[in-house]
């Protein structure tokens, strides 16, 4: 059992779900969920997505990603402009309220950090950032490679 609490894919994943668990925690404070605000958060980045891109980003379906974005459009948060090249495509912009609440979000976020990063040397973080970093680039350089030879024959 020992060896599970020093595994850094476990420990990754435990992370992982604790912080999405505070941050479904102070979203419903603000009468959201974590997806809305994570939703918010990349249309303030990059404005114009389609909802087809913010699934993919996201990592859920289309239709969830719709049902996520008619909640926060009948919030005036968001709204569906038509894409000029694509009529088939509805591009996603952040309406004038949503500012507001992104500021507030980002307070959250910065919370929510502080509480993570609390009495671990800047030095270290910077290190560690580095390493999640170069783990993230690992593991997204692996998806490129078949994991089996079975695998290779379904793809």
């Amino acid at each position: 059992m020992d060896k599970l609490h020093h595994d850094p894919l476990v420990l990754l994943n435990d992370l992982a779900r604790a912080v999405r668990t505070e941050a479904d925690r102070r979203a419903r404070c603000h009468g959201m969920t974590r997806a809305q605000w994570m939703i918010l958060a990349w249309l303030d980045r990059t404005p114009g997505l389609s909802q087809r891109e913010l699934a993919e980003i996201l990592e859920v379906e289309p239709i969830t990603a719709g049902r996520l974005i008619d909640r926060l459009e009948s919030r005036d948060l968001v709204e569906r402009r038509p894409d000029p090249d694509d009529r088939r495509i509805w591009r996603l912009h952040l309406r004038e309220p949503a500012a507001a609440l992104l500021e507030t979000l980002s307070v959250q976020r910065v919370e929510m950090l502080a509480i993570v990063t609390d009495g671990i040397p800047p030095e270290a973080l910077h290190t560690a950032i580095a390493v999640l970093a170069q783990m993230k680039a690992n593991i997204s350089a692996s998806r490129r490679q078949p994991i089996s030879p079975d695998e290779q024959e379904t793809a």
